[in-house]
């Protein structure tokens, strides 16, 4: 069924749900009731991306993916960019925020029951196969029975807990300036505005908002915006050219991301890319 939070207008610039307040989720639900069920959200890649706030009532483990984008995750200071092939898990209770990059598809799956080997973990980045993803996206749609549904729930978990997880570490708090750059710039890798105008911004001289960065990040502005840059593209070279990634984190010209990347990566970006499709 469709249950419907407002119409997505028509926007040149996509924005979020938090701050539109617009947004249509498609909800599969399959034998709830029981703590056996599985519940799917799917939010369609729309002008309005779906963001979920740290403030959350999460009373159910989840699981995020986007199968055609990229996630951000942040827990504290600690965040990371998931790619399509990576699912984020969160046991019930976890605090995290969780948003795309642009217009896509967000999956939100909810489970009362899960293996152990997802509820020893807090949060983590997930890396299931090709049928394991494949499974979940069946689910996202009519016409699927609640026993396929339920089926589909155990080989999906299964899947899960048996893959390689990364976890995300909670790490501090976001209260200072230099968290406030940190945040925006993992919303918006390719944000541009300069340290000055940051400072503007946040009220703050220039020289204590740099001052705040290098004591917080161990990174000049620029650095840690680069960083940031780049762990974004490297997550979205999953689905997108050297160029087309080079100009959605921030960068003018492909040369310039060339460079930038394999300085950080130690392989350019087209070689990253190759590794991750032989993967």
């Amino acid at each position: 069924m469709v249950s419907p939070r407002g119409q997505a207008r028509s926007l040149s610039v996509p924005r979020t749900a938090t701050s539109s307040g617009e947004i249509a989720i498609e909800e599969f639900g399959y034998g709830l009731g029981p703590p056996t069920g599985i519940l799917v959200l799917r939010y369609p890649a729309s002008s309005t991306v779906p963001d979920f706030p740290e403030d959350r009532d999460d009373f159910l483990h989840q699981v995020f993916w986007s199968p055609d984008g990229v996630l951000m995750v942040r827990r504290g200071t600690t965040s990371r960019f998931l790619a399509p092939t990576e699912m984020l898990w969160l046991r019930r209770g976890v605090v995290a925020e969780v948003r795309g990059l642009g217009v896509q598809t967000i999956l939100r799956t909810c489970v009362r029951q899960a293996p152990s080997g997802l509820t020893d973990l807090n949060a983590a980045v997930l890396a299931p196969g090709e049928e394991a993803r494949a499974t979940l996206l069946s689910l996202a749609r009519p016409g699927i029975s609640e026993a396929e549904g339920l089926r589909a729930r155990v080989a999906i978990l299964d899947a899960l807990a048996a893959c390689p997880a990364g976890e995300i570490e909670h790490a501090g708090s976001w209260q200072s300036p230099a968290h406030s750059v940190a945040r925006s710039l993992l919303a918006d890798p390719a944000d541009c505005t300069g340290l000055a105008d940051w400072a503007a911004r946040l009220h703050v001289s220039t020289k204590t908002l740099q001052r705040d960065i290098e004591r917080e990040f161990d990174a000049s502005f620029t650095a840690l915006r680069t960083r940031i840059r780049l762990k974004a593209a490297a997550a979205l070279l999953h689905g997108h050219s050297v160029t087309e990634t080079a100009h959605l984190v921030g960068y003018s010209s492909a040369s310039s991301f060339v460079a930038a990347f394999t300085r950080e990566f130690g392989e350019t970006p087209g070689r990253f890319a190759q590794h991750l499709a032989a993967s």
